[in-house]
């Protein structure tokens, strides 16, 4: 399967405003967890095994999907693992979506996973800030964003942000005119992260990376982190 520009829409305080949105430049919908509420022409719904039965659509149309990790876990091993990808479903949903629908364009809104002290940290009211969560995963969201750009740009996707919000995604911001003419970055070299993904050896084919953490040396992830953070400079 292969499709042109695949919306991307977590939970975040400001999802709603996608539900107005026309469809036209969307080939393809991807909710994250409780996101399918915000509009119901969604094509996937993409959750861990842990989100609650009475949280998830009763009715799901013919043509929605559920996408669980026996469907979600292979494809992210196949992209190095949850501890180098990060392990929350913002990032397992782009790299499903890379793995399994092969867009031109991977769109996020709604993930920006910044989450105000007071107030609604989610569309719905208040939720649990899974990313920020102490992870050996997620010790640098911007590096996991950074890292997912780079691959999807490898495989000629470009990843960027329909929010124009506070964000610790550092993909290039984009409009609703504009994401359907969208084109990837030149990716530099990405042989010496991978090498050093490679040696270090952090996959866990399971998917359940917690279990093992105990060999993973955060100052390690914290090294490879920063030089995808430096790969990603050297993008001409």
């Amino acid at each position: 399967m292969s499709c042109g520009v695949v919306l991307v829409l977590g939970s975040g305080p400001s999802a709603n405003r996608a539900a107005d949105w026309p469809r036209a430049p969307f080939t393809q919908i991807v909710a994250i967890n409780n996101a399918w509420r915000v509009r119901p022409d969604w094509d996937f719904l993409i959750h861990p095994d842990d989100f609650p039965p009475e949280q998830q659509p009763a009715t799901p149309s013919a043509s929605q999907s559920i996408i669980r990790s026996d469907a979600y876990v292979p494809i992210q091993n196949g992209y190095g693992g949850f501890v180098y990808a990060g392990g929350t479903m913002s990032f397992t949903a782009g790299y499903w979506a890379l793995g399994a629908l092969k867009p031109r364009v991977l769109a996020y809104f709604g993930c920006d996973m910044v989450y105000p002290d007071t107030g609604p940290t989610h569309f719905y009211g208040t939720g649990t800030p899974d990313p920020l969560r102490k992870d050996i995963s997620l010790r640098s969201l911007e590096a996991k964003s950074a890292r997912l750009m780079l691959l999807a740009a490898a495989q000629g996707c470009a990843c960027v942000n329909l929010s124009d919000d506070e964000s610790r995604l550092v993909f290039p911001r984009a409009t609703l005119d504009t994401v359907a003419t969208l084109r990837p970055i030149t990716p530099p070299p990405l042989t010496a992260a991978l090498a050093e993904e490679a040696r270090l050896g952090y996959i866990v084919a399971s998917g359940k990376y917690w279990k093992e953490e105990s060999r993973f040396d955060p100052a390690a992830v914290d090294a490879l982190d920063q030089l995808w953070f430096s790969t990603l400079k050297a993008a001409p």
